[in-house]
Order: C-alpha cells, then sequence, then structure tokens
C-alpha cells in the first residue's frame, strides 16, 4: 500500500516518490513469483485510507497481522487504531533494520534525561566486540575523529560514481518516473540526478560493494570536509538502502570489517564510519523511541519563521547554502556535514520554526523518514529540545566553512557572520552558562562597536528579506 505518510504527508523529493514507488513494485512481484498472494494498493496521487484496507482483510476471514515493527510513531497509531477498529490483533517483531531490539534499546535509554552519543557508542562497541583489543579500543581511543577533520586537497582524485541500474531494476524506476510524473506533477526536485538508485536488495549490495572497494579508504579522513561541486567524494550513500530496509546494518558492518581487514585499511577510516552505523544510526533510533515525541513538541528558542522559498530552490544568495540545497534538489542527498553545518546550522541563525525544518528535511531527503529526523532536526540541528543530546547548539561563523570547504569568500560571509554574532548576542545569557560557548559572548562584546553594528544591520537586513518573500 502507499501509505500516505511516505506519499503524500509532505511534498517529497521526485526522485523520493520514484524510489519508493519502483522499491515497492520490484518487491511486490518478487514475491509473486515465489508463489505469494501479494495486492499492492496505488494510490495514483489521492490519499489511501489504511483502515478501509485492514477492514478488507477483516471481512475476509483475518483476524491477526504478523509484522515487524516500522520505527514510526504515525505508522504505529494508524496501524493501532485501524486494527482495534476491526478486530484485527497485531503482533510485531523487532525490526532486522537496527543492530538493538527494542528491549536492549529501552534498557540503555532508561531513566535518562540527557544522553550522551559517545557514551552509547563504547557500549556497543564492546557489546557486540567491534574494533576491539580485548576490553580496550582498537588504536587505544573509542574515536578518531580529531584525525577525521581533514579539508579534502585540491587535486586529489575523487572515486567514480557507481552507475546503472540492472535491466530490471531500470525497468521498474522508468514505470515508477511516469507515474510520479503523472499524479505528482508539483513534486520538488529533479528526476535524475549524479546517482542510479537502487530499488533492490542485489542492487544495494552492489552499492555496499563498491563504497568498501572504493570509497571506505579516506572515508573519515575527509568525512567532514564540503566540496561544492561533488556529490559523494568519499561517503556511502549507504544511509538509502539502510533506511529503506534494503541492506541491513549487520551485513554493512560485516563487509566493512571484512574490507579493513582484507586490505589493513587506516583505523581512522574504518572507525570513523562504525561510529556512524553502529554509534549514530542507533543512537538516533534510540532516542526516537525514548524521547522522540518530547522532542517533537519542543522549541527552545521560540522561533516561528517560516522557511522561504529561496530554501526551496537554491536563491538565497548564500553561497555554500545555495551549492547544498542544489545538491539536494538533483540528487535528494548530501552528506551529514553539509546537512549539520551548513543547512541546520544556517536555518538556525535564521530564526526558522523547528516543525518547518523537520518538514524540509523530511520532503527532500531520500534517507529522512520520521525516526531519523526527530532526533537529528529537533535535537542535533536545531537544539530545539534545549539540549537532550548535546550541550551546544552546532553553529559556526563563516569560517568554519572556509577552512572546511572550497568556498571563495565574498558578500555571504558577512551575512552569515552578522547572523551568527546576532544568535550569539541574543542568546548571550544561555551561552554564558556553557563554559564552552561563553567566551563567544566576550568575544562579541570586545568587538569594535562599528564592526558589531554593521554586522548587525546585514543580518537584519537579510532576514527582513526572508520575511519578504
Amino acid at each position: 500500500m502507499e501509505e500516505p505518510l511516505f506519499f503524500q504527508q509532505y511534498a517529497f523529493h521526485k526522485q523520493k516518490l520514484v524510489f519508493h514507488r519502483a522499491a515497492m513494485r520490484f518487491y511486490a512481484d518478487a514475491l509473486q513469483q515465489r508463489g505469494l498472494d501479494v495486492r499492492y494498493f496505488a494510490c495514483e496521487g489521492k490519499a489511501l485510507d489504511l483502515s478501509e484496507f485492514v477492514k478488507r482483510w477483516s471481512d475476509e476471514g483475518f483476524s491477526e497481522f504478523q509484522l515487524y515493527r516500522p520505527e514510526d510513531d504515525w505508522l504505529v497509531q494508524r496501524l493501532t487504531a485501524a486494527a482495534m477498529r476491526n478486530g484485527i490483533a497485531l503482533l510485531y517483531h523487532d525490526t532486522p533494520q537496527f543492530m538493538l531490539n527494542r528491549g536492549e534499546v529501552k534498557s540503555y535509554f532508561a531513566g535518562k534525561k540527557h544522553f550522551l552519543q559517545a557514551n552509547f557508542y563504547s557500549a556497543q562497541r564492546k557489546q557486540f566486540q567491534v574494533l576491539m583489543d580485548g576490553a580496550k579500543p582498537r588504536g587505544g581511543k573509542w574515536s578518531f575523529d580529531d584525525d577525521n577533520r581533514q579539508r579534502f586537497p585540491k587535486n586529489q582524485p575523487v572515486p567514480e560514481l557507481a552507475k546503472g541500474r540492472t535491466g530490471d531494476e531500470e525497468k521498474y524506476w522508468s514505470e515508477a518516473l511516469d507515474y510520479v510524473q503523472a499524479h505528482f506533477p508539483k513534486a520538488p526536485g529533479e528526476f535524475q540526478g549524479d546517482f542510479d538508485y537502487s530499488i533492490s536488495h542485489d542492487g544495494a549490495q552492489r552499492w555496499l560493494k563498491d563504497f568498501v572497494e572504493h570509497r571506505l579508504l579516506h572515508f573519515g579522513t575527509y568525512e567532514d570536509a564540503l566540496v561544492a561541486k561533488e556529490p559523494l567524494l568519499h561517503h556511502s550513500l549507504l544511509s538509502v538502502y539502510l533506511n529503506n530496509g534494503l541492506l541491513l546494518p549487520k551485513d554493512v558492518l560485516g563487509a566493512v570489517l571484512h574490507e579493513s581487514e582484507t586490505r589493513d585499511l587506516p583505523l581512522n577510516d574504518v572507525e570513523g564510519f562504525v561510529r556512524q552505523l553502529l554509534g549514530w544510526r542507533e543512537f538516533i533510533r534510540g532516542l526516537y523511541l525514548s524521547v522522540g515525541r518530547k522532542q517533537r513538541t519542543r522549541n527552545y528558542w521560540g522561533y516561528t519563521r517560516k522557511i522561504p522559498q529561496s530554501f526551496y530552490d537554491g536563491t538565497t544568495g548564500i553561497v555554500p547554502v545555495d551549492v547544498v540545497i542544489k545538491k539536494v534538489l538533483k540528487n535528494g542527498y548530501c552528506h551529514h556535514i553539509e546537512r549539520l553545518m551548513v543547512l541546520s546550522n544556517f536555518m538556525l541563525l535564521c530564526d526558522f520554526d523547528p516543525d518547518e525544518v523537520y518538514r524540509w528535511f523530511m520532503e527532500l531527503f531520500m534517507d529522512a523518514y520520521d525516526w531519523v529526523m526527530v532526533p537529528n532536526v529537533y535535537g542535533m540541528g536545531q537544539f530545539a529540545d534545549g539540549g537532550m543530546m548535546s550541550t551546544k547548539p552546532y553553529i559556526s561563523g563563516s569560517n568554519y566553512l572556509m577552512k572546511m570547504g572550497d568556498f571563495e569568500k565574498g558578500s555571504w560571509t558577512e551575512v552569515w557572520d552578522g547572523l551568527y554574532w546576532r544568535f550569539i548576542d541574543k542568546h548571550r545569557d544561555f551561552f554564558l552558562k556553557n563554559p564552552r560557548m561563553g567566551v563567544m559572548v566576550k568575544s562579541y562584546d570586545k568587538m569594535d562597536a562599528g564592526k558589531r553594528d554593521r554586522l548587525s544591520a546585514v543580518a537584519n537586513q537579510f532576514l527582513e528579506g526572508l520575511n519578504d518573500e
């Protein structure tokens, strides 16, 4: 069933809609070829009623559904209501989409008010005995993040992207593309980007193989690098397949560890990826299950500004933001530092309503689902939860972007810096309570008065322009 949560809830990216449709049709036909009775319900641009379909099955004599529990609050609520209304019992099984089962998540997160990823990550390394030498982390420390902040060298070659889908996959992709054109004509984004997304398990396995063979080397070293004209660098794109179930984390972890041992890859590259998969991904899911509802209803800064059209077409006038938005429109993807330190960073400095930011990411990213975006937006990106998962907001001035990226200095840097210092000044009481950030308030106060006034004027002018869109 083409559930409204995945087709109509928001104005989803063209390729996201095509991907969902094509993968579902491919899987439905694969099950039919195994002799199973499969019924596929297409929405054709209209919102389908889940309860109506559950009633059909109830009328046909079904009394129990067995299914993997979706990690989606809205979907579980809809399933539960439809099942209760029609006398159907739901028997949930733990999803294989994560390393931890729900009982393990509940045990770890229960009773906590604040959550530290570093502690969670080291616990998972111990539990699964990954990159361990006995009871100690391989290399003498849990994280090599300090080694993974290198700017990408100007003339360094970038691994070529995997190209092409199988003939069968292409057939389903083409059908889904026509379907989306017909039924979702106003969907944002482009139909064809830099990536030939696979829609089958075998196709996703090819992406995994391509990553470990060609991009795992240097993944960690350059995972924070920002390069305007490169859509992927050494990143994996595997979140797209992990988050929709075409790949399982245990298989990805196994492939990465096998490749690292076979080729003796640098520890910082391997650990950097393991931290994303076993650390951050599992941690985000744990937060969603434990405090996701609290996070999504918080607005710590009290921001209410709507996101204007310029953030949907990449015409903000802020070079790094426009560059990354255009990557997203083209591919439905950008890597995690582009999301956190370009997009989320700037959106926070613009006083956007966190609900608006959540919606924006949900609409435009191939790998965006509720369990991913609630902690990442309300917690990590916008600090709207007030610090449940981080001690400070992830903000920076233009210097960080100039240091990590290949952006040219221009008028955008003064706008960015003006917004940054405006944020520091506006929330000075918060920052003065934080030893790591209080120094920024003192730096602002010591700034030449003329410079402060100029930055303030530039920032306010930019924000007024957003209001006029």
